[in-house]
């Protein structure tokens, strides 16, 4: 009699939760050939073999005027997600980050069936809401972390944990250097600056505008610098343009479209907006600055719920701060540009700090051996 086939389902509600469940989907096909993979995702995931049943495209609604459609959305896939358990049950389940969505199906789930729930990409939980913590415990059978500083939280509440790397490290697989090799191809031997402002509307609109005045400052100081603006987002193109246009500075910035790669490629420093785009700038060995602006109330707020000492992912990993953070009243032109300007001798030694994030992320193979996890899950089952 044949074995019938293994049927996972996987559930990721963002265009960064869709990138990684696709290198999933991948490992999950090398190890067991012939799985079937159904769930919430985008096209990565589908490029992958994926059977998608709820784009995430419905799911990344953005804008006020958006978000009750979003809501209606929301409500529209947890009903399918609750409907295709029943009508093709999963061997397993696996969440991909977009907690306040995953952690309800995972809760359901438990109620009312035996399936082995596995997290990959956990809730941020270090940086706010801890009480997810037990929510997690009770929902979960399993958590693929991917950062080490979250192997203490975990064990402390002694919930089931596997570390498995990060997947950025197979994204930025290690370079070595090769003598006499100018990384900064088409570019004379100016000192290259990128700024990438964010991928949030809000982010670009309090950001941009601070690093074009910070452009021009240092531009005083040291005229053979050049400046390269991140446009990483299509939806937001025209927005980045429109402030760089209509900005003094404008003749002193060039906006690269595309994915912040060719920026780290060419960048001798950058000026970031905080967020994993730092991560994989301490990937590419490229000293950064971090910056971070919001509203007076949100940022009070933000105070008292996060909890952790530095907003950098990079200077939460190494435990230390490896790339400076200016955030709020300090995220200004004159305090950046003096945080430039005493960088620029020291880039060096800037960089050689970065080798540590890459040694503590360990290995690659993050999504091979979640999916070994979600294999053995299955087994045990």
């Amino acid at each position: 009699m044949n074995k019938p086939t293994r049927h996972i389902m996987i559930l990721a509600g963002e265009p960064s939760g869709d990138f990684h469940g696709a290198a999933l989907v991948w490992s999950l096909k090398q190890l067991s050939p012939g799985i079937r993979i159904t769930g919430i995702g985008g096209k990565t995931m589908a490029g992958q073999g994926a059977d998608i049943f709820f784009p995430i495209d419905k799911l990344s609604a953005m804008g006020l005027v958006q978000v009750i459609k979003q809501f209606g959305a929301i409500k529209q896939a947890f009903c399918l997600v609750k409907r295709r358990v029943k009508t093709d049950p999963p061997d397993a389940v696996v969440l991909i980050d977009y907690p306040g969505f995953n952690l309800k199906i995972a809760k359901f789930i438990k109620q009312h069936y035996d399936i082995p729930v596995c997290y990959y990409i956990a809730p941020k939980v270090w940086a706010w809401n801890f009480r997810r913590l037990d929510t997690i415990a009770k929902v979960t059978d399993h958590v693929a972390l991917i950062f080490p500083f979250e192997i203490p939280i975990y064990k402390a509440k002694k919930i089931f944990f596997t570390y498995v790397g990060n997947p950025l490290v197979d994204e930025y697989p290690q370079r070595l250097a090769v003598p006499g090799e100018d990384n900064k191809k088409g570019l004379s031997d100016d000192l290259v600056i990128g700024m990438l402002p964010g991928s949030r509307s809000a982010e670009i609109d309090k950001l941009l505008p601070v690093m074009l005045d910070t452009a021009g400052l240092v531009a005083k100081k040291c005229p053979n610098l050049r400046f390269l603006i991140s446009s990483g987002i299509k939806q937001h193109e025209k927005r980045i343009e429109h402030i760089v246009f209509h900005h003094p500075n404008c003749n002193l910035c060039r906006i690269v479209t595309g994915r912040p790669k060719q920026i780290f490629d060419r960048a001798d420093l950058l000026i970031a907006a905080s967020g994993t785009v730092t991560l994989e700038a301490a990937l590419n060995l490229v000293p950064t600055i971090i910056i971070y602006k919001m509203s007076v109330v949100a940022y009070l707020i933000a105070k008292l719920l996060v909890k952790t000492e530095y907003i950098g992912l990079a200077n939460l990993i190494v435990g230390r701060q490896v790339m400076p953070e200016l955030i709020q009243d300090d995220a200004n032109a004159g305090t950046i540009s003096e945080t430039v300007l005493s960088m620029i001798p020291e880039l060096e030694n800037h960089k050689q700090q970065l080798h540590q994030v890459r040694r503590r992320l360990g290995l690659p193979g993050a999504a091979k051996r979640t999916a070994a996890i979600i294999l053995n899950l299955i087994h045990k089952h």
